[in-house]
């Protein structure tokens, strides 16, 4: 499904040329269960963001589903960007000024779909993430981790082709990191595919399949 091939990125620094990514090569397939670890400064925050076209590589070439994105212009990653990934962050990024239903939502309602057909698809959602009686709550009336599971259902709202998650339960206490952690391995038990970039070892081994990342280059893949 997804298939970097001889992957390299660059930038400069104080006149000084860093190489984030130096020749990488990977390929995950539909389902898969990825986590992606190293040290800060490693290269896993770049390996994330080109896979969830945030940022392009100089040289190498992307594959998602077949398509080659590497040359798409910025409309065109965008619009790939909204149908086939899903994006977690360790801060929600929540709008505090809609309900937890509209953040959901949201998506949605910048690809223009009807009112009916939005809560269509939020309903199951917010029922199945346990968030039935917070979905008219704003998210400063939420805990952490209801905020988190909004912001899940979010991401799977378009039903993605692949879920990112940078360190997702990064700013939770432990017992919402772990809920937060069922709920993401629900999802991938369902099919979903799914790709967690974290610091955490623990979570981090969780993953069938594990990457790690070292000054740029993939260091050991294990498991899969």
């Amino acid at each position: 499904m997804i298939e970097l091939r001889d992957i390299s990125r660059t930038f400069t620094v104080g006149g000084q040329e860093v190489r984030a990514m130096d020749h990488v090569s990977l390929a995950i397939g539909a389902g898969e269960y990825l986590s992606i670890m190293g040290p800060s400064g490693s290269g896993k925050s770049t390996l994330l963001n080109i896979i969830g076209l945030l940022d392009t590589p100089n040289s190498g070439t992307y594959m998602l589903e077949g398509r080659d994105v590497t040359s798409l212009d910025d409309k065109q990653l965008a619009a790939t960007r909204s149908k086939k990934i899903g994006f977690i962050f360790q801060f929600f990024h929540l709008i505090a000024r809609l309900t937890a239903e509209e953040n959901i939502e949201l998506p949605l309602m910048l690809a223009g779909v009807a009112a009916r057909e939005r809560h269509e698809r939020s309903a199951p959602l917010i029922d199945s993430f346990g968030l039935s009686n917070r979905q008219h709550h704003k998210p400063d009336e939420l805990s952490g981790g209801q905020r988190q599971r909004v912001a899940i259902a979010r991401a799977v709202i378009n039903r993605p082709a692949v879920l990112l998650a940078d360190e997702p339960t990064g700013n939770l206490d432990r017992s919402s990191g772990a809920e937060i952690i069922d709920l993401l391995e629900r999802l991938n038990a369902e099919g979903q595919t799914l790709v967690v970039v974290t610091h955490d070892p623990e979570i981090g081994n969780r993953a069938r399949r594990r990457i790690r990342v070292v000054d740029g280059r993939l260091a050991a893949d294990s498991g899969g």
